[in-house]
């Protein structure tokens, strides 16, 4: 059943659902725009992990604009105690539904799409966001082919609480890359792959990866060989089927830097191609040339495969314009007979290699550089600190301890304080099992399920044991800081909470009316009750020793 209204919108008709809530079309009751409203269901919204979750995706939208991007709209907590938030209704097609209807699409047009991802992914990543679950259907398309990227839902802050986490593995199976398959950290290089699959799911009709079940397709991401696109769709380039192949790498190292460069590369693409097919043409009053015949160098020889197949020019733009070039010249134009000169050629050769060595050697940061800009990304605050170890200051200090260790050390133990924190924080869903975790974590795993359990003093008693423990020993000084953390925290969070108070006096009250009525069963039975369900809780103390009472008197 439809809601009437939520928030100041009218809702008109449902748009969709997922496992993080329900997309309503709604119109603004005073602008009367219209909007895609989301609401996080009542189930959820009474667990606190969820809302906070929910939270997060809209923060994480907050600050992001791009075309590319739905945009967020407001947010807010309706009458109803209903947590919403809208967004730019954008009129279309889900990617999903434009690739069951096509079956596959055109590779030209799926190198658009793919450029336009790269911008919103590029938007998402310069504002330190890994969305996590690029897929088919958070991505809609307009009758225009713009493409928007939406569902932000476990996306996640580079160095922000793990709070969408709860047992490793985030993300859906046909498009998710090897390592949030491990339940590794996801990074960017996590989302190229995605994007990767998606292009792949494109071209072919068909994710890189199926089986029987999730476990089926986690296990080929991690350890499997996909089809080539090439081999499924041949009439798609070669270097698409290298592009999408290189994103869909198991080594994120091997992968492209970022978004940006992807982008470039697939822009390349429809250039190649077209330069390619245009040394095939049949020019006016003459006969085709062959692609094997007439060659008048070893370079050119080096630049035309023996198979005559178009497809088959150099791998870079730069070496498939140089051989344009070199066949442009035997039209014996006055500018293209200089280079016929194998002094000139020569020197065009020397230049780019120089290029490319420069770029080589001096594209990459120094260890200066890189310092610098770990330091930086350190001083912008927690949001960027995980980015700030893992790319530039624990990199350094592997590769020469003696020059950085000691400048990186404090960074990088306030970075790995603060993931621990997020990590165990009182409240928070754990990201691995207990058995993963060495000691003494695994004391401050089971003070976190304690504490979950509702046991609250169990939860101080592990932690106040642990504490001595930890003393003095310089290894442990960051499990230390957390464990000390932790019980300030309980200290905060173990206060009395107005719905558990209305809860306990409520059943006290119900006890003691039933008692009076002569149903002294049914009334100890409810005292029996809250004393097992709340003995060990700290906050419920004072309920507890009078449902003793009560208990006492039945």
């Amino acid at each position: 059943m439809l809601p009437e209204h939520v928030g100041p919108y009218q809702i008109e008709g449902k748009i969709g659902a997922g496992g993080m809530g329900t997309v309503y079309l709604g119109r603004h009751i005073v602008s009367r725009e219209l909007a895609a409203v989301k609401v996080l269901p009542a189930s959820l919204a009474r667990e606190e992990g969820f809302v906070a979750r929910f939270e997060r995706e809209i923060e994480s939208m907050q600050k992001l604009k791009n075309p590319h991007v739905v945009e967020l709209f407001e947010s807010g907590v309706d009458d109803n105690e209903t947590y919403y938030y809208s967004m730019e209704y954008v009129e279309g097609k889900t990617l999903t539904q434009v690739i069951r209807d096509q079956k596959r699409i055109p590779w030209r047009e799926a190198i658009d799409m793919g450029v336009q991802i790269c911008a919103a992914l590029k938007a998402a990543h310069d504002a330190g966001i890994v969305h996590r679950d690029l897929k088919p259907s958070n991505l809609l398309v307009t009758k225009d082919n713009l493409v928007k990227l939406t569902d932000f839902g476990v996306a996640q802050m580079f160095a922000a609480g793990k709070l969408t986490v709860t047992g490793g593995i985030i993300g859906t199976a046909e498009y998710m890359s090897p390592e949030q398959a491990q339940g590794h950290r996801a990074t960017k290089k996590s989302d190229l792959y995605s994007l990767g699959a998606v292009l792949y799911a494109m071209v072919t009709g068909r994710p890189p990866f199926t089986g029987n079940t999730t476990l089926d397709v986690i296990q080929k991401h991690r350890f499997g060989q996909f089809d080539a696109p090439k081999t499924i769709a041949p009439d798609i380039p070669h270097w698409l089927d290298q592009v999408i192949c290189q994103c869909l790498e198991k080594d994120p190292e091997k992968r492209f830097p970022d978004a940006f460069v992807l982008s470039l590369r697939l822009k390349e693409i429809p250039s190649k191609v077209d330069l390619s097919e245009s040394k095939n043409t049949i020019p006016a009053g003459g006969k085709k040339k062959s692609r094997v015949s007439n060659v008048t160098s070893v370079d050119d020889a080096t630049l035309i495969t023996e198979s005559g197949d178009p497809n088959a020019v150099g791998g870079t733009l730069m070496r498939d314009l140089l051989k344009a070039q070199i066949e442009q010249s035997r039209a014996k134009s006055e500018f293209w007979v200089l280079l016929e000169n194998t002094y000139v050629l020569v020197t065009l050769l020397i230049a780019a290699l120089g290029l490319i060595y420069y770029f080589t050697v001096y594209g990459e940061l120094t260890p200066d550089q890189k310092f610098e800009k770990g330091k930086s990304l350190y001083a912008q605050g927690e949001s960027r600190w995980i980015e700030a170890r893992d790319e530039y200051l624990e990199p350094l200090v592997k590769q020469d301890p003696s020059a950085w260790e000691e400048k990186a050390a404090p960074m990088i133990a306030d970075i790995d304080v603060y993931e621990l924190k997020q990590d165990f924080g009182i409240g928070k869903k754990l990201r691995r099992q207990p058995s993963s975790y060495e000691e003494p974590k695994r004391f401050l795993h089971l003070a976190q399920t304690a504490y979950e359990q509702g046991n609250v003093a169990e939860a101080e008693r592990l932690l106040t044991a642990l504490l001595p423990l930890l003393e003095g020993v310089p290894q442990h000084e960051k499990i230390k800081a957390v464990t000390e953390d932790l019980l300030k925290q309980l200290k905060t969070n173990s206060k009395e909470k107005p719905d558990m108070k209305a809860f306990l006096e409520s059943s006290l009250k119900n006890a003691a009316e039933l008692a009076k009525k002569g149903k002294r069963s049914e009334a100890k039975a409810i005292c029996e009750s809250l004393i097992m369900l709340y003995e060990n809780n700290s906050a419920a103390e004072p309920y507890v020793k009078q449902a003793k009472a009560a208990l006492g008197g039945l």
